[in-house]
C-alpha cells in the first residue's frame, strides 16, 4: 500500500464506513484517520455518530450541517429545472455527493491530509459521484476506495468483518436493506428487492411514508405558493426552502405520496432495482410544474423538457461541477423568471390531483380559450394557418399521386 500518514473518511456510520476506519488503520501501518459526517437531514442516524467513530480507530470526528447548503445550492436548482432520472428518479443520493465530496476537500486541506476515503462500492454510482466532486477541487488528491482494494465480497462479509473486530453494528442479515436518507428522500436496496418480480414488502421497509392503502380515507388539501421558481410558502404560510421540505414531507408520508419502485440504468451500466421514499419531493415537483403551466410559452416549455432530461441525466452521473451543469442552469433561471404564483392540490392515497392554480404571470387567457362566444379570436383564421401548416403534407401526397 501507498504511504498514507492522514486521511479523511466521508463516513455515515453505517455498515461500509465502520469496517472502513480499522481497515486503513491496518492497510496503511496506522494511519490517522479522521472521519467527516455530512448532516443533511437524516435525523436520528446522526445520534452517537461520534462515539461509534472514535470507539472503530477514528482520531476525530467532523459532522457538518449541510442541510441549508445542500436545499439551496442543489436541490432548488433541480426543482427548477425539472430535473429527473429517467422518469421516475428525483434524484435524492445524486445531488447529496457533490456537496459532501467539497466539503470533504476542505477538510483535507485544513488538515493536511495525504487522501481522501469513501465507502461506496465498484457497482455503484456513488464512486464516480463522490470521486468527480472531489477532482473538481483537488484534481491531485489521492482517492482511498477500499470496495475496489479489499477482498471482502459482499455485506454477508462485512458483517462478518465487523463481528471479527468486535464493532458494533445496528443491523443484522435479515434486515440489511442498503439505504441512503437525507432531507429529500429515503432509498431501499438489496435484500428481496434484488429481484424485480418481487413486490416490495412497504409495511416492513417504509419509514417517511405510509402505504397508500394505510393514508387517510378523507383527503388532505394544501396550496403551494412559489416565487421566481422557488417555494415559498404552505398554505399562505412562509417558511424557508428546507422548512418547506420538512413540513410536506410529513403531509405527504401521511398519504402515501412518492412512493417509487424503480428498476435503473446505472452510470456503471448494469440495472438495478430500488425503492424510494420522496414525499415533500414529489410534492414539490408536481406543483411546481403545474405553475409553470401556466406561466411558460409553448417553445420554452417544449425545450425545457429536453434539458430536464439532460439536467437529470448530469446530476445522475456525478457532473455536477461542469460548465454544461451550469449554463443549463443558467438557462434554467432564465425561465423561471415569471414562474410565481399559487397551486392548490388535493393529496388522496397516494396521488396527487391539482385543485387550482393561480398566477398574475399566467398565459392562459379565458376570452380566447372560451368554448362560449367571444370577440377576440376569428375561427376563419385558422383555415389560412392549416392550409401553410399542412402545405409540405399537401406536396407530398401530390408527388405521390403521380408516380
Amino acid at each position: 500500500m501507498d504511504k498514507i500518514k492522514k486521511v479523511v473518511l466521508a463516513y455515515s456510520g453505517g455498515l461500509d464506513t465502520s469496517i472502513i476506519i480499522p481497515w486503513l488503520k491496518e492497510n496503511y501501518d496506522g494511519c490517522e484517520v479522521i472521519a467527516m459526517a455530512a448532516d443533511l437531514g437524516q435525523g436520528e442516524e446522526l445520534s452517537g455518530l461520534e462515539e461509534r467513530a472514535i470507539g472503530t480507530g477514528a482520531s476525530k470526528l467532523y459532522i457538518e450541517d449541510l442541510k441549508e447548503e445542500l436545499v439551496n445550492e442543489f436541490i432548488i436548482p433541480c426543482l427548477k429545472a425539472n430535473a429527473v432520472y429517467e422518469g421516475k428518479y428525483l434524484l435524492g443520493t445524486s445531488f447529496a455527493r457533490p456537496i459532501i465530496a467539497k466539503r470533504l476537500v476542505e477538510i483535507a486541506a485544513k488538515e493536511n491530509a495525504d487522501a481522501i476515503a469513501h465507502g461506496c462500492t465498484g457497482k455503484g454510482n456513488d464512486q464516480v459521484r463522490f470521486e468527480l466532486g472531489i477532482k473538481a477541487f483537488a484534481p491531485g488528491m489521492k482517492i482511498i476506495a477500499p470496495w475496489r482494494l479489499w477482498d471482502i465480497k459482499s455485506r454477508d462479509e462485512e458483517i462478518d468483518y465487523a463481528i471479527e473486530k468486535n464493532i458494533p453494528i445496528k443491523l443484522t442479515r435479515e434486515t440489511n436493506y442498503s439505504k441512503d436518507r437525507n432531507l429529500w428522500h429515503l432509498s431501499h436496496e438489496g435484500l428481496d428487492l434484488e429481484d424485480p418480480a418481487n413486490e416490495p414488502m412497504y409495511d416492513k421497509i417504509l419509514e417517511l411514508s405510509v402505504s397508500p392503502e394505510k393514508a387517510p380515507d378523507e383527503p388532505t388539501y394544501v396550496t403551494l405558493s412559489f416565487e421566481k421558481g422557488i417555494p415559498t410558502k404552505i398554505d399562505g404560510v412562509e417558511y424557508s426552502p428546507v422548512e418547506i421540505i420538512q413540513k410536506l414531507n410529513e403531509l405527504g408520508g401521511k398519504n402515501g405520496i412518492g412512493i417509487v419502485d424503480l428498476v435503473e440504468n446505472r452510470l456503471v451500466g448494469m440495472k438495478s432495482r430500488g425503492v424510494y421514499e420522496t414525499p415533500g419531493g414529489t410534492i414539490l415537483y408536481y406543483a411546481h410544474k403545474e405553475i409553470e403551466s401556466l406561466c411558460l410559452d409553448r417553445e420554452t416549455a417544449h425545450y425545457k423538457e429536453l434539458v430536464s432530461v439532460k439536467f437529470g441525466e448530469l446530476v445522475y452521473f456525478g457532473q455536477w461541477y461542469t460548465p454544461l451543469r451550469e449554463a443549463l442552469s443558467a438557462f434554467v433561471d432564465k425561465t423561471q423568471e415569471t414562474v410565481t404564483g399559487e397551486v392548490k392540490l388535493k393529496l388522496y392515497k397516494g396521488n396527487i390531483l391539482t385543485a387550482g392554480i393561480t398566477s398574475p404571470y399566467s398565459l392562459y387567457s379565458e376570452e380566447i380559450a372560451t368554448f362560449g362566444e367571444d370577440e377576440v379570436y376569428d375561427q376563419k383564421d385558422a383555415e389560412g394557418f392549416i392550409n401553410l401548416f399542412g402545405l409540405p403534407i399537401a406536396v407530398k401526397a401530390k408527388l405521390i399521386d403521380k408516380k
